[in-house]
C-alpha cells in the first residue's frame, strides 16, 4: 500500500506540475446511480439527435465493459475559468455571444496534449503500466468518474461542480491497470441552491439533477442540425454558439480564479464579435477565422443559423442587410434563418 501511495503522490505531483488544476483517483466502476440516471436519459429521449449517446451505452456505464483490464482511473480537471461574467453580453445585442469554452482553442486538443505526457510519465514510473486516455471522445462518463475520484459534485445542472472551481473545469481521464488507493470525496453540495435551474432561458431542466437536452441553448446552437424550432428563438436572444447561464450563475464559482492556460483564454475577436461582421461569413472565411476553435466542427452554414436567430432577436434595423443578403443562400436552413430575421427586422 504505502508503494501505491508513493506512486500516486508521484502521479498527482506531475499532473499539477504539468498545469492541471485539479487531480483525483477511483477504482474503475461506477456505482448504479450513474447507470440509472444514464438509462432514464437515454429511454425519455432526452438526448435529442445525439444519438452517439445510446450508440455504445453498456460501455458507457461500466469502464470496464470499455476496458475489462482496466482498474483505476485518474481523474483530471483543467480551469477555463472566465475573467468575466459570460452573461454580460447579453446587454449588447447587436454583437454575438460564444460560449466561455469556445473563445480560444479547442479544449480537446488542449487536454489531451497534458494528459499524454502525464501517461507517458505514468508508463515509466510503474515500470510499464498500460494507460489510456479520453477526453469526451469515447464512452466515458467523465462527471461520475470526477465526482467519484473527488473533484467535486454534480450539480443540479447535471454540471461537475468544485469547491476551488466551481462549475468551470474541463475533464480527462487516463484508464490504467494499476490499482492506486481511491481518493476522498469531495466536501459540499448544492444545498437548496437553485440558481442554476433558474437561470436557464428555455427551461430545459424539468427537475433538479435532469436536463432534457432538447431545450438546451447549448444543444440548439450546437448539435442540433436543422431550423431551430421557433419555440426557443427568442429565448437564445444573441447566444450564438453555446450558452453559459446555468454555470455562471453557481455561487460556487466566486471562489474560481480566472483561468491559467493561455491558450484557454478568450480570444480578443470572440468576446463580443459584431453579428454583421459573422454573418458575412463564406466557408472560406469561416474556415480560416475558427481554425483550431471548437466552433469548425458545427461548420459555416449552422453557425451562420445561429447568428441569424440572434440578428433577428436584436431588433436592430442597422442588421437587415446582414440577414437580407443570406436570403437566397444555398442552404436552407441558413435560407429560412435569414427569413425569419427579416421578418422580426422589417415586420410586414
Amino acid at each position: 500500500m504505502n508503494n501505491t501511495l508513493a506512486l500516486r503522490d508521484r502521479i498527482r505531483d506531475k499532473a499539477l506540475s504539468l498545469g492541471f488544476d485539479a487531480v483525483g483517483f477511483a477504482e474503475a466502476r461506477l456505482g448504479p446511480e450513474a447507470r440509472i440516471r444514464l438509462a432514464d436519459f437515454l429511454a425519455s429521449g432526452a438526448h435529442g439527435e445525439m444519438d452517439w449517446l445510446a450508440a455504445r451505452q453498456e460501455q458507457r456505464s461500466d469502464p470496464r465493459t470499455l476496458w475489462p483490464e482496466a482498474r483505476s482511473v485518474i481523474a483530471l480537471g483543467l480551469s477555463y475559468a472566465p475573467d468575466e461574467d459570460p452573461r454580460a453580453i447579453q446587454e449588447r445585442p447587436d454583437r454575438g455571444g460564444i460560449s466561455v469554452y469556445a473563445r480560444n482553442r479547442d479544449y480537446h486538443d488542449v487536454v489531451r496534449g497534458m494528459l499524454k505526457h502525464l501517461a507517458q510519465f505514468m508508463v515509466k514510473a510503474a515500470g510499464g503500466a498500460d494507460v489510456k486516455v479520453f477526453v469526451d471522445t469515447a464512452p466515458v462518463m467523465e462527471k461520475p468518474l470526477a465526482e467519484r475520484a473527488g473533484l467535486g459534485w454534480q450539480g443540479k445542472h447535471t454540471n461537475l461542480v468544485s469547491r476551488r472551481h466551481g462549475s468551470w473545469l474541463f475533464l480527462g481521464e487516463i484508464y490504467t491497470t494499476l490499482e492506486l488507493p481511491p481518493s476522498a470525496r469531495s466536501a459540499g453540495g448544492c444545498g437548496s441552491c437553485t440558481a442554476c435551474l433558474a437561470a436557464c432561458p428555455t427551461d430545459a431542466f424539468p427537475a433538479p439533477y435532469r436536463l432534457d437536452a432538447r431545450r438546451c441553448i447549448s444543444y440548439l446552437t450546437i448539435e442540433h442540425a436543422g431550423p431551430i424550432p421557433h419555440e426557443f428563438r427568442a429565448a437564445i436572444g444573441n447566444r450564438i454558439y453555446g450558452c453559459d447561464d446555468c454555470l455562471a450563475a453557481c455561487p460556487w464559482n466566486r471562489f474560481a480564479g480566472v483561468a491559467r492556460e493561455a491558450k484557454l483564454q478568450a480570444r480578443d475577436d470572440l468576446r463580443a464579435p459584431p453579428l454583421a461582421e459573422l454573418a458575412a461569413l463564406d466557408e472560406a472565411g469561416f474556415r480560416a477565422r475558427f481554425a483550431g476553435s471548437p466552433i469548425k466542427r458545427i461548420g459555416r452554414d449552422r453557425f451562420v443559423r445561429n447568428v441569424l436567430i440572434a440578428i433577428g432577436n436584436a431588433q436592430t434595423p442597422a442588421l437587415s442587410g446582414a440577414a437580407l443578403a443570406l436570403l437566397r443562400d444555398p442552404d436552407p436552413v441558413v435560407a429560412e434563418a435569414a427569413a425569419w430575421a427579416v421578418g422580426k427586422l422589417r415586420p410586414a
